[in-house]
C-alpha cells in the first residue's frame, strides 16, 4: 500500500479494493477469516462500481443513490475489517491502515453527497 494517496477518487476506490484483496491473500484459512474475507472483498469492490456507476449521469437521483450505495458500501467494508481485526491480531497495521482508508472515503463521499443534495 502507497502513503500517497491518489486524487482521483476512481482511482483511490480502486486501490483501495486491491489493497482489501492483498491483505486477504495473507491471511490463515480459517473458516471465520474466509467468510469474512468473502464479505469484505464484496464490500470494498461495491465501494468503487458504483462510483463509477454514480458517474455515467442517469441523472441526479441516480447520481445521489448510487453515491449512497458506496458510502453504505464503504461503512460495510469497515465492518468486517474490524471484524476480521478481532481474529488476526498479527495484521492489525495493515487492517488499522485499511480501516483509515475506509472511513476517508466514507467522509469523502458524504461530502459529495451533501453538496448535491443541497
Amino acid at each position: 500500500m502507497k502513503n500517497e494517496k491518489p486524487y482521483d477518487l476512481e482511482e483511490r476506490t480502486f486501490e483501495f479494493a486491491r489493497d482489501c484483496r492483498l491483505f486477504v491473500s495473507k491471511l490463515k484459512k480459517t473458516i471465520s477469516n474466509i467468510e469474512d474475507s468473502k464479505q469484505l472483498i464484496r464490500a470494498s469492490g461495491s465501494v468503487g462500481a458504483n462510483y463509477i456507476e454514480a458517474n455515467e449521469n442517469l441523472g441526479e437521483k441516480d447520481f445521489l443513490f448510487r453515491l449512497k450505495i458506496a458510502r453504505k458500501e464503504a461503512k460495510e467494508s469497515r465492518y468486517w475489517l474490524r471484524l476480521l481485526k478481532t481474529m488476526n491480531q498479527e495484521h492489525v497495521t495493515t487492517i488499522d491502515s485499511l480501516i483509515t482508508e475506509a472511513n476517508e472515503l466514507r467522509k469523502i463521499l458524504s461530502t459529495i453527497i451533501n453538496k448535491h443534495q443541497d
